[in-house]
């Protein structure tokens, strides 16, 4: 167990020290200007429709009528429009989320990967078993899945553990699929990544899931700039960055472990033996096992 746990520790801690190099603060703040006006547009031309809509559905629905006139009795009014705004939220956030993916993957993950290799990784041959075009409906499929698991497994969140269960590892599967095939894509060859996913399923889903936590966290900030109208402006595009870095930091985390995995899977061949952050020199060559050669002439006879 610990053994298969230092990988994970390894490859953690080294993504918390590039998190804090400038060029991925740098990489980080790219995304948000899309995602900044994407939200603001969003918020500008659709807010209002959609919270009209949403309270519009709850105060027509007839199986809701007696609840609203069951609480009324209790002097709780308006409960419609105080949660339309909320429904419109909880609906907004994961899509937010898998935007950030997406744009994570498409534009700040092979700028990752780039720098990871290049400063670990220099000497690991790139065999490109996937392209800019594989990653993109490697990712779109995936996130298509996601949105389907993600709509049919709505009405289980009602059941107060699996809404603590059911979208972290929904978004953590998703986070997995992305962030390894891009992770791998350089320098994996197709069944070295198919391999790799088959050994390591579990210590990537569970990375997947972490990741989708600490995605989950800046939600508060989303909806406090919600709440305190007068700081929208201001909580909004630092939930968004927040959104940003956590997902760069899971491209890091995922690169390095994969590309490790991938440095062992190699080794495991027998052709190759390279130890990162060495001299890029100093590479092993293993030679095969020599064959026992012809008895001696000199034995005396039996």
């Amino acid at each position: 167990m610990l053994a298969r746990m230092g990988p994970l520790f390894d490859s953690f801690w080294r993504a918390v020290g590039y998190c804090l190099m400038p060029r991925i603060i740098a990489l980080s703040l790219l995304p948000l200007i899309l995602m900044t006006l994407v939200a603001w547009g969003g918020a500008h031309f659709y807010w209002a429709g959609a919270v009209a809509w949403t309270q519009a559905m709850l105060e027509g629905a007839n199986w809701l009528q007696l609840l609203w006139g069951w609480l009324h009795n209790f002097g709780v009014d308006n409960l419609p429009m105080m949660l339309a705004p909320l429904l419109v939220l909880m609906l907004a956030i994961p899509v937010i989320v898998i935007i950030c993916v997406l744009v994570v993957a498409l534009f700040m993950a092979p700028s990752i990967v780039t720098l990871v290799a290049a400063r670990r990784f220099d000497q690991l041959e790139r065999k490109r078993g996937g392209g800019f075009f594989a990653s993109l409906l490697w990712s779109l499929g995936s996130t298509l899945a996601a949105l389907v698991a993600m709509v049919i497994s709505m009405p289980l969140w009602l059941v107060p553990p699996l809404v603590l269960v059911l979208p972290p590892l929904i978004w953590g599967w998703l986070t997995y699929r992305v962030m390894a095939f891009d992770a791998l894509a350089e320098h994996a060859s197709r069944p070295e990544r198919r391999e790799i996913f088959k050994r390591h399923r579990l210590s990537l889903l569970a990375i997947g899931v972490l990741t989708g936590l600490l995605g989950a966290a800046p939600a508060i900030v989303w909806a406090s700039g919600v709440v305190f109208a007068a700081a929208f402006f201001v909580l909004v595009p630092v939930a968004i960055w927040i959104y940003t870095l956590v997902f760069a930091f899971s491209a890091l985390w995922f690169t390095h472990y994969c590309l490790a995995a991938l440095q062992q899977l190699r080794e495991q061949d027998g052709n190759v033996i390279y130890r990162p952050e060495q001299n890029p020199s100093a590479i092993t060559i293993t030679a095969p096992p020599a064959l026992p050669g012809p008895p001696s002439s000199d034995m005396p006879p039996s």
